[in-house]
């Protein structure tokens, strides 16, 4: 941001854009040989475009990825051990989320991997080691988030931060007479049942009599 910072200033020092005050933009590169060695270019359109594996999809996937550097020590493992990229990722995922600030002993990995001596031994080493040039607390990259201290409040890298301030929506009057019009035509109704229902219990009580009196005529009779 500093590049931003020195152009700014320069145009309002001097009115006009200075050469040498400019920002910076990465140049583009093509490596053709590179690119056809990742993406060949003998590709065949698939009968089903969507693969559907229903016994896979238990199986929960690492949070880790591999990247370049992985990829060079998988392979030179690979001569001397029966190891497979998924295998690593699963393994170092599982180092990272048993450790804390602290990266976890050697022991304590042989506890965390069900795995080989010699291959967590290798694994370990090499985590060690990346963990160590790694600038952020952990290899599996993470959404920062707010602390409930609020020590992250002047961080501009902070995602998802609480409101501070409720907002104030509009109060809309149209809907306020309305809901009161349907809550008048409820109370109406619901008067009209309970009368029904009154006006129906004094039939049959009516109707009961009657019954009584007709019995007791006949047996008069």
């Amino acid at each position: 941001e500093h590049h931003l910072q020195r152009a700014i200033s320069a145009q309002q020092v001097y009115g006009e854009k200075r050469d040498n005050m400019v920002i910076p933009v990465p140049e583009a590169e093509s490596n053709i040989a590179y690119y056809e060695s990742i993406y060949p270019g003998e590709f065949k359109m698939p009968k089903q475009l969507i693969h559907i594996q229903p016994f896979s999809l238990d199986a929960e996937q690492p949070d880790y990825d591999l990247d370049s550097e992985d990829e060079i020590f998988v392979n030179k493992l690979k001569k001397r051990m029966d190891i497979s990229p998924l295998q690593f990722e699963e393994m170092i995922d599982r180092l990272e989320k048993g450790s804390g600030q602290q990266p976890v002993s050697l022991q304590e990995a042989k506890l965390l991997l069900k795995e080989d001596d010699e291959l967590i031994r290798e694994v370990y080493e090499y985590w060690i080691k990346k963990r160590k040039n790694c600038r952020g607390p952990s290899l599996i990259p993470a959404v920062k988030q707010e602390k409930r201290d609020g020590s992250s409040t002047n961080d501009p890298y902070v995602a998802f931060r609480r409101r501070t301030e409720k907002m104030q929506t509009r109060k809309n009057r149209k809907n306020d007479e309305a809901s009161y019009e349907k809550m008048l035509k409820l109370r109406r109704d619901l008067s009209r049942a309970v009368t029904i229902l009154e006006m129906i219990k004094r039939r049959e009580k009516s109707k009961r009599e009657l019954l009584h009196l007709t019995l007791e005529i006949i047996e008069k009779r």
